[in-house]
This record gives C-alpha cells, sequence and structure tokens, in this order.
C-alpha cells in the first residue's frame, strides 16, 4: 500500500507532500517534496491507495445559505444566524466541534480563518481529482480522507503544540518530536530525511498527514454516525486515529 500525505497551504510554497509505501510490517518513506503544486498533487493521488489532506474538504451546511441570503435580500436565512451562537454555526462544523470534545484542540475555522483561502485551492484540487479519477467523498469512505496532524499527534501520545514557525524554540520541539515519532515506530524507514523533516513543519506535518492516511485506509479512525455522517457528506469529517501507532504497521 502507498498514502500520501499533504500539507496544503494556500500557495505552492508552503505546501508540502510526503508518500510511504508500506510492505512487510514495515513502511519507509518513498517521496518528500515542498513546493508543491496541484498537478503534483493530483498525479501523487492517482498513484496512492489513500491520502489525506490537511486542509478542510468543506464548509459549514449554514454557511451557504448564510452567504446566499445575503446575496439575494432574503433576510430570514441571515436572521437565522443572529447572535454569537448562531454565528459559531456558521464558522464551524460538525467535525470540528467532534474534533475539540475529542482532544480538546480547536481546528481553525474554513469560512472565518485563515483556512479560507487554503479551503479555496482545496476545492479546486479536489474538482482536478474528481475530472481524473472521479468524485471523492468528502467524510472519507473514498481514497482522500481529511485530517488533522496535530489531533493525530495528540491521539498517539506525542507532542500536538509548540513546533510550527521558524523560531529556534520551535524548531529545536520540532526535532524533539521527531525523535519520539521514531521511538514510538521503529518501523518507520525516514530513508535519510530526517534533517529536512526536523527542518519543516510543513514537510513533518505531511508525514503525519501521510501516518493518518494509513490509519484511515485499515478502518482505525472515528468515523461519523447519525446526524454527523449526514452532515460529513457535504461538510467532510476529519479522521481521528483510535489507535496507537504500532497498529498501523501490520498487513
Amino acid at each position: 500500500m502507498r498514502t500520501l500525505g499533504v500539507d496544503l497551504a494556500a500557495a505552492t510554497k508552503k505546501t508540502a507532500v510526503a508518500v510511504l509505501e508500506w510492505a512487510g510490517g514495515a513502511a519507509r518513506l518513498e517521496y518528500l517534496a515542498l513546493d508543491v503544486g496541484d498537478q503534483e498533487i493530483v498525479e501523487l493521488f492517482g498513484r496512492s491507495a489513500m491520502t489525506g489532506i490537511d486542509c478542510p474538504v468543506g464548509w459549514p451546511d449554514a454557511f451557504l445559505p448564510f452567504i446566499a441570503g445575503h446575496l439575494n435580500f432574503d433576510a430570514h436565512p441571515v436572521l437565522d444566524h443572529d447572535g454569537i451562537e448562531g454565528r459559531r454555526l456558521l464558522a464551524y462544523r460538525d467535525t470540528d466541534r467532534f474534533v475539540t470534545g475529542q482532544t480538546g484542540l480547536i481546528p481553525l475555522s474554513v469560512s472565518a480563518d485563515r483556512l479560507a483561502h487554503p479551503a479555496m485551492r482545496c476545492a479546486v484540487i479536489q474538482a482536478k481529482i474528481s475530472l481524473d479519477h472521479g468524485p471523492q467523498p468528502r467524510d472519507g469512505s473514498g481514497r482522500l480522507a481529511e485530517v488533522y496532524p496535530a489531533a493525530s499527534l495528540k491521539s498517539w501520545g506525542l507532542l500536538a503544540r509548540g513546533y510550527k514557525g521558524p523560531g529556534g524554540a520551535e524548531t529545536q520541539r520540532l526535532a524533539r518530536l521527531l525523535e519520539g515519532l521514531a521511538q514510538a515506530a521503529p518501523w518507520l524507514d525516514l530513508a535519510g530525511r530526517e534533517d529536512q523533516l526536523a527542518g519543516s513543519d510543513d514537510m513533518f506535518d505531511a508525514l503525519i498527514a501521510s501516518l493518518t492516511a494509513r490509519a484511515v485506509a485499515l478502518g482505525r479512525t472515528m468515523r461519523p454516525d447519525g446526524n454527523q455522517a449526514k452532515a460529513a457528506r457535504t461538510e467532510g469529517w476529519i479522521h481521528l486515529p483510535t489507535g496507537g501507532l504500532d497498529e498501523l504497521n501490520g498487513g
């Protein structure tokens, strides 16, 4: 099995990918890159069994009627979200609230925060994937799943905060985190890319996204049910690992 992890940014310069090859109870980092464009992502998707993408794949269900109401001077869909609680429904998806309840981490809002620009690019990439490989369900039941590396790290008992950024302290935390990952997953062969990973939180997050994609492929992530399942089909669903890293290398 080959899994692809994508740490998606609004521009190619900060976009990273990591491909893991799984065989014989081990995984090897087959490909790692920064400054990645849409076409390369689509091509790597086509060669991978499962892709984990660190970016929202949809918007809150309430957001589009709200915008349409404002556009068409229709007051009712807008007034339905009067007040701070109503606006939270515009800013956060069911999956965002679920992740917060499970991990204590608060995902950035796709409609009201810095994720809006990457999410627009993600929608374009999904459309390109659809043309070449067919539409991918937003709940992760196909070959594309939304992931959140910080939440995956926390689920695996690893450091989930404080490693992002160009500062010396952040770089040191990232290096220690990489050491912790190596101890927790001795079967993971990073193919001599440790320095690159320790020097780039983007590439490191792409690696974690690829590991999470493996968890999705093995059915070892939390899945939506009931009303969550309905919302996940349109809004997207962040896949949280349910077991430890040691469960990923079997098969």
